[in-house]
């Protein structure tokens, strides 16, 4: 190894050394580690192959110079930063994000916007081209950060059917209406009538698509539509809890609630408990998500389960693919109900 002027360090291997190493020209090692075009199989193989014999560390900053990308990714979440580390959703999908551009040796930030104040400065850092894409995760309708990013040129996928941002956003999304369906014929079919909701926000397409959902079950079971027996949540713990108590109030004979979250349905669950209502026995309920609320939960929750990992690989590969030049993309993933001990 080549010693420093200056000291006993070793010097950190360079693309010279990659080169040499691999037996191919500088040119080749560069094109390998831009992507790969017009590189055979067998010299990519041989660069790769090199840059682990010679620990070899790509320069981002200098590639970055050259390339005039940052080679690194956006997680950005508008919501309330408590919401970050109440809901266990959005640990899941950054943990899933992060994995998957791990594959490809690229970085993910994490960024939180939960005010319009850290919208604004945090859609200045984006547009500057601090990062290359971003992942839009929560946003709801009315929110100006899709739409601005869209309109700059910024490389973005959202998770979650866009609301109110108009078209040509790619997105990635659980089948949310399919998903409330399953659930509610579930219910309806243990013989429950009195079929409450508590729903998500309805700026939100899960709040959107999964009331739809529970309206079209009832319909088509010939079940009157009482909106005594719908009420809205926040996906907290609390709104679910505030939610159970409004329902149980206007609708004392309710036998079964559908929950647009099983972090709200933790709220749900302790007001029927205080109220004295037996789950199942008294009153059946159901989730959405399946994540670590489900199983945490007093009965275990029946759910929807979404497939978190499938939706983060998906966000990842359709935003490479844009960053790549390809067009916006829609992909919308199936669900499953997850039957435990509630209902």
């Amino acid at each position: 190894m080549t010693m420093s002027q200056s000291g006993g360090r070793r010097r950190p291997p360079t693309i010279h050394d990659v080169a040499r190493e691999a037996g191919v020209s500088r040119g080749t090692v560069s094109r390998v580690l831009n992507g790969g075009h017009y590189v055979s199989p067998a010299a990519q193989e041989a660069v790769n192959a090199a840059i682990r014999r010679t620990g070899y560390v790509v320069n981002r900053h200098a590639r970055s110079l050259i390339t005039g990308r940052s080679d690194s990714i956006g997680f950005l979440l508008t919501e309330p930063q408590e919401r970050f580390f109440e809901d266990p959703n959005f640990n899941v999908l950054l943990r899933g994000c992060t994995q998957a551009l791990a594959a490809h040796d690229i970085p993910l930030l994490l960024m939180l916007a939960g005010t319009e104040d850290e919208r604004r400065r945090i859609t200045r850092y984006i547009t500057a081209g601090h990062v290359d894409g971003v992942l839009l995760v929560s946003s709801h309708s009315g929110d100006p950060v899709a739409e601005q990013l869209r309109d700059a040129g910024v490389p973005l996928v959202m998770c979650g059917k866009p609301i109110g941002v108009g078209s040509k956003i790619s997105y990635v999304a659980a089948d949310d209406r399919d998903g409330a369906r399953d659930m509610v014929r579930h219910l309806v079919s243990l013989g429950r009538r009195r079929v409450g909701m508590v729903t998500g926000p309805l700026d939100t397409p899960g709040g959107v698509e999964r009331l739809a959902g529970y309206r079209e079950v009832l319909t088509e079971s010939g079940i009157e539509l009482d909106e005594r027996l719908v009420t809205s949540g926040d996906y907290s713990r609390a709104s679910g809890e505030a939610g159970a108590e409004l329902l149980l109030e206007r609708a004392p004979d309710m036998d079964a609630v559908f929950v647009a979250s099983d972090l709200m349905a933790q709220g749900v669950l302790t007001a029927l408990h205080r109220a004295g209502r037996s789950v199942p026995g008294d009153v059946a309920v159901g989730g959405f998500d399946d994540s670590s609320a489900a199983v945490a939960a007093s009965p275990e929750l029946t759910t929807i389960r979404q497939p978190y990992d499938r939706i983060s690989s998906e966000m990842v590969r359709v935003l490479l693919a844009q960053i790549g030049g390809e067009d916006p993309a829609a992909v919308i993933l199936p669900t499953e109900l997850v039957k435990r001990r509630s209902t």
